[in-house]
């Protein structure tokens, strides 16, 4: 196929995508009839005219078709109604699936006479007239074209994702094809070229110049601004795929004798292309389900007390390094007794398990395999249909599944997935002889404790271990002992990683923490996945390999309970006034604290990487020049340092005054992580910002007292 018939195609499914749009938009809001048919008009009218010029006769005939009928609908001598709107759409499914043939085959079939024939007939007689006469001396048979009219059987909705992509096939093309920003482009020809000039600087240079680790160390940087930029090149707004689901939802309430009006919010999240695709399938058969099953029928809903009319939600939003999509309905919920009554039928569990299990226990029954019957189908238990494909499609790439539902008020899926698949950043930990990676999305803090404080901070409630951290009590989990690996912690001091996910905050405990390292995730085999607590695995940058550790599923395996709201609550109302500061010391021993959020990294930088120009301290950090602030002249007394190796230790951090960037804070050594109160101004202290952490004053790095419960990013 040529370039001319590629683009062709490229453009006319974009094209049949915005006229889809537009027409489910037409049915609902036929006051703006005028743009939305005109948008309409427009696409078929390309298509007819393109198809000319490059000979496909038969895409011709049926665009023709179509703006023939469109033309009276723009002029106003038609109305618009639900068989005109299911008309459009069936000559879009037409159209799309000739497109599909020509991309395929290079072809656009040779029975063209036979399979066009009748939908040309309904176009016509949807416009007022009479079909074609060669067409009524030999009717033609049905298109056997697959259009979201026909209604989707139960054993369709148990197939998973293959029933569904019936309903959202929408441009083949797309899927081979993504929109860049040609400002991104130029920005990786850039850093193309920067990575090549170094390359040669490094090739001449040689292993022993006395330059080759700065060449390195630029090397690394303009790696990461690559790596940046084809990650944002990567990323497309969900929007793309919600645009699919208006017509489906159309259809299939139809099919079902529903009335439903879909919302969306968010659509402009960005999420990697590959991810986009495959969550596809998972997010489609949720959809499906809270059309078929979860919404009730117009009359049950009134009776309910409900408009007759019900509403589902998209929404898609980032948080804590992750996009989360939620599906919800305002239907009628799961009855958590016929869940567990199923479940008892199945032999999934035991009654008296039925018995003790909670709300949430029982919710996750649907999520196992034949869990649905044909039967369950047509009841509202029978929200577990295919849930088992959804959540397995999800954790394939890193994400998680959440299902929330409340008898009379609705259903609310929640699927939750990584930005991307590609890289992540992970702090190296080893535990028993072996290497594990934790997300640093995951990371909360890092707690050292000396061998001789064990017995004093380690406490117990029950027969579980917790450990006060500034007055909380967080439980404890080991990982050596959850994965029976052989204890190395007993005759020395250990690390303490406070993670935090799905509401609940533990703290890991591990033997020694390596290094943070950004990762490549790989998919982990069949073995390894049917332990639950891995959600990846990689190999580290010495060359060993690593497992990523799945951090809610850790939680769940310990046995950690997610923060109750009434206990969250109580904590909320008992330190509003609480925020956390990074104290460290500038001057000697003197004790100032920068707030923890507006922080984004530690560095230790080599002091010959330190530059100056007017006066001013600078320093090259990932292809940006960071002005330096040392108040405390750590730089300074280090001047007559005759050691090159010597280092000093940076916080690069979000610059409060410029608004636009980034800045470093020389200091002399980082001293606590902890949480602390502002104090007020007052004779006592004049203009000084002052805090009290761990009960001592503790003054504020000057120009930041106004960015506490701020992030760098806010700040930057």
């Amino acid at each position: 196929m040529d370039d001319l018939t590629q683009e062709f195609i490229a453009e006319s499914q974009d094209g049949l995508d915005r006229m889809e749009r537009c027409l489910t938009e037409l049915e609902t809001r036929p006051q703006d009839s005028q743009q939305l048919v005109a948008e309409i008009f427009r696409a078929v009218h390309t298509i007819k005219g393109t198809t000319g010029f490059l000979g496909f006769g038969r895409l011709e005939k049926l665009a023709h078709a179509g703006e023939h009928l469109l033309g009276s609908l723009r002029d106003g001598r038609l109305p618009v109604t639900e068989e005109l709107i299911s008309g459009l759409l069936r000559l879009l499914d037409g159209l799309r699936a000739i497109l599909n043939l020509i991309e395929e085959t290079g072809s656009e079939g040779s029975r063209a006479g036979d399979e066009d024939s009748a939908l040309i007939a309904e176009l016509a007689m949807l416009n007022g007239e009479e079909a074609p006469s060669q067409l009524a001396e030999k009717p033609a048979p049905v298109v056997p074209i697959k259009v979201a009219e026909e209604a989707p059987s139960p054993a369709s909705l148990e197939a998973g994702s293959a029933a569904a992509n019936t309903q959202t096939s929408g441009s083949s093309s797309g899927d081979k094809t993504l929109r860049i920003d040609v400002e991104v482009l130029n920005r990786m020809m850039n850093l193309v070229g920067e990575l090549v000039l170094t390359r040669n600087q490094m090739l001449q240079s040689g292993v022993e110049s006395t330059n080759f680790p700065e060449l390195a160390r630029r090397l690394d940087s303009v790696t990461a601004d690559l790596r940046e930029t084809v990650m944002q090149a990567r990323m497309q707004p969900v929007g793309n795929l919600f645009g699919k689901f208006p017509r489906m939802v159309r259809d299939l309430a139809r099919t079902c004798g529903r009335e439903v009006r879909i919302e969306f919010s968010g659509q402009e999240t960005g999420l990697d292309k590959s991810l986009l695709e495959a969550i596809k399938d998972p997010l489609t058969h949720a959809v499906r389900n809270a059309v078929d099953h979860g919404i009730e029928s117009p009359a049950d809903r009134v009776l309910a007390g409900k408009s007759a009319e019900g509403c589902l939600r998209l929404r898609a939003f980032h948080q804590s390094g992750s996009v989360v999509i939620e599906v919800s309905d305002d239907g009628a919920g799961i009855a958590m007794e016929r869940v567990l009554a199923k479940a008892v039928e199945r032999g999934l569990v035991v009654p008296e398990q039925a018995k003790e299990m909670t709300e949430r226990e029982a919710l996750q029954l649907i999520f196992l395999p034949g869990f649905s019957t044909a039967a369950a189908v047509t009841t509202v238990s029978g929200r577990g249909v295919g849930m088992d494909v959804v959540r397995a499609n999800v954790e394939k790439v890193g994400g998680s599944v959440e299902l929330e539902s409340k008898v009379g008020v609705g259903t609310t899926l929640r699927l939750r997935v990584p930005l991307t698949l590609a890289i992540v950043p992970a702090l190296v930990v080893r535990s028993g002889g072996q290497s594990f990676a934790l997300p640093q999305t995951a990371l909360v803090e890092l707690v050292y404790i000396p061998a001789r404080d064990r017995e004093k901070v380690v406490e117990r409630v029950g027969a579980s271990e917790v450990y006060r951290l500034r007055e909380r009590l967080l439980p404890m989990v080991w990982l050596d002992r959850l994965l029976s690996l052989k204890n190395e912690t007993e005759a020395h001091g250990f690390y303490m990683a406070v993670l935090e996910a799905e509401g609940c905050r533990y703290g890991l405990v591990v033997d020694d923490l390596l290094a943070p390292e950004e990762i490549v995730v790989k998919p982990l085999s069949a073995v390894l996945r049917e332990i639950g607590l891995f959600s990846g695995a990689t190999v580290l940058g010495n060359g060993t390999l690593a497992l990523i550790l799945d951090i809610a599923a850790t939680a769940a395996r310990a046995g950690v309970k997610p923060v109750m709201e009434e206990q969250e609550q109580e904590a909320v109302e008992v330190r509003q006034d609480e925020a956390s500061f990074l104290v460290f010391e500038d001057r000697a021993r003197e004790r100032t604290a920068l707030p923890l959020g507006v922080v984004e990294r530690i560095e230790s930088v080599p002091i010959s990487r330190v530059e100056y120009a007017s006066g001013r301290a600078l320093l090259q950090y990932r292809g940006e020049l960071l002005q330096l602030r040392d108040d405390g002249n750590v730089l300074e007394d280090m001047d007559g340092l005759q050691d090159e190796e010597a280092s000093v230790t940076i916080l690069i951090c979000g610059d409060p005054q410029t608004k636009s960037g980034r800045m470093g804070i020389v200091v002399r050594k980082v001293l606590d992580v902890s949480d602390g109160n502002m104090l007020e101004k007052d004779a006592a202290n004049g203009e000084m910002d002052l805090a009290l952490v761990n009960e001592r004053l503790t003054t504020i790095f000057r120009g930041f007292a106004g960015e506490v419960g701020k992030s760098w990013r806010e700040v930057a």
